[in-house]
C-alpha cells in the first residue's frame, strides 16, 4: 500500500469523525497524520518491513501508528469500516463531491435527510438546498455543477 493511499484513508477517517461530531483535536490529529504520511520520503510499507517505528515520525502517535500497520498488513482499516457503518450508506459518497465537506454533508443530512448524490441533485433542482441556512442559491448552483462534473468522470 502506497503512502498516498494511507494518507487518503486517514483523511477519510478525519472527515467521518468530523461528520460524527468528534473532538476537533482527534480530527486534526488524523488530518495532520495524513499530510505527514503523504509527504514522507520513504514508503511506510518499506519502513514496516525494515522494522521502523512509525511513532518516530513527527505527528504520528501510538493509535495512528497501529492503524497504519493494520492498513499496510491487511489492506483495510477496521476502525474506518466501523465508522462508515454509523452512517447511511450513500452519505460517504457525498464527501467525494468537490466543494462538499463534512460540515455541509452534516447540514444536508440533518436538515434535508439527504444521504446520496442523487438526493442532493434533486434537492438542489427543487430549491430545497438553497433554502438551508448558510448555503443559498450560489452555493446550490456550484454544488450542482460539481455533481454534474463528478458524474462525467
Amino acid at each position: 500500500m502506497k503512502n498516498v493511499e494511507i494518507a487518503k484513508t486517514f483523511q477519510d477517517m478525519a472527515d467521518l469523525l468530523e461528520l460524527k461530531g468528534e473532538s476537533r483535536f482527534k480530527i486534526m490529529a488524523y488530518r495532520r497524520a495524513a499530510q505527514v504520511i503523504e509527504h514522507l520520503p520513504q514508503e511506510m510499507a518499506t519502513m514496516l518491513v525494515q522494522g521502523d517505528d512509525f511513532q518516530k515520525i513527527p505527528g504520528i502517535g501510538n493509535a495512528i501508528a497501529k492503524k497504519s500497520s493494520e492498513l499496510i498488513r491487511t489492506g483495510h482499516l477496521l476502525a474506518l469500516e466501523d465508522l462508515k457503518a454509523q452512517f447511511p450508506e450513500g452519505i460517504t459518497k457525498l464527501l467525494e463531491i468537490p466543494g462538499i465537506g463534512p460540515k455541509t454533508v452534516h447540514k444536508l443530512w440533518a436538515e434535508l435527510q439527504i444521504t446520496s448524490i442523487e438526493e442532493l441533485e434533486k434537492a438542489i433542482t427543487d430549491g430545497k438546498v438553497a433554502s438551508v441556512f448558510r448555503l443559498g442559491d450560489k452555493i446550490a448552483k456550484n454544488l450542482l455543477q460539481q455533481i454534474q462534473a463528478y458524474f462525467k468522470k
